[in-house]
């Protein structure tokens, strides 16, 4: 099972160290990490290049590198620290720099088949903002089975949470890994829903740049193909 986890720092704190226990309950999981901003260092310039071709990003080699990553992995696990409320200047970045696969634009049929969880950890509060900041990119991108866990550690750094705290995550931890090693993954209303009402944006020519109707065509979603169907 291919394991594909994106953290949104660069340090090894409490959000890091819940992502790896997670990954480490996996069974046979070949795991891949990236660490933000040390693997996409950049924001986006709103150019609007990409809605053309994606290739013309200017920062297009080093986001593909992480994206063919996501785009292999059965299960995603994304971590972020609490900054300021919400999730990481980083990981900001890098939901912006996934523009194109958003449902509105050109999105993969891989990312409907795929499970993820969306670690925040906090001294105090708004982790689970900065959990939300992260779930709503996925749902965008199509991903059917998306679980946040944002808890409060009242710390520092990992090696400052109390053993109590420590215990009550572990536990957390083991529910998340049992739920995302389930076989199927239901597509529900609300994708299904975001789905055809970008269907109906792209069939009446109202996309970001002619060639996201064409794509569309090309995958036979403006007819009765959809990408939840006949998934590998």
């Amino acid at each position: 099972m291919k394991v594909t986890i994106i953290h949104g720092q660069d340090h090894k704190g409490s959000s890091y160290n819940i992502g790896k226990m997670l990954s480490e309950r996996i069974p046979d999981a070949d795991t891949t990490e990236f660490f933000l901003p040390r693997a996409l260092n950049h924001f986006c310039k709103g150019c609007y290049t990409c809605t053309k071709d994606e290739t013309k990003c200017p920062y297009y080699e080093e986001k593909n590198v992480i994206m063919q990553a996501v785009e292999d992995a059965d299960i995603l696990i994304f971590t972020t620290p609490t900054y300021c409320m919400r999730a990481s200047a980083p990981m900001k970045a890098f939901i912006d720099l996934s523009f194109t696969y958003w449902m509105p634009h050109k999105p993969r049929k891989c990312m409907f088949s795929k499970k993820a969880v969306v670690i925040s950890t906090a001294a105090g509060n708004g982790a689970k903002s900065a959990t939300k900041d992260v779930a709503t990119a996925l749902q965008y991108w199509g991903v059917p089975y998306v679980k946040q866990y944002g808890i409060a550690v009242q710390a520092a750094s990992w090696d400052q949470v109390s053993e109590k705290k420590k215990d009550k995550i572990n536990k957390k931890v083991n529910k998340l890994a049992k739920g995302v090693q389930k076989p199927r993954v239901h597509v529900g209303i609300k994708i299904r829903f975001l789905f055809n009402l970008m269907r109906l944006m792209q069939s009446k020519g109202m996309g970001s740049d002619k060639s996201e109707r064409v794509y569309w065509e090309e995958q036979g979603w403006l007819g009765k193909t959809r990408p939840w169907k006949n998934k590998k």
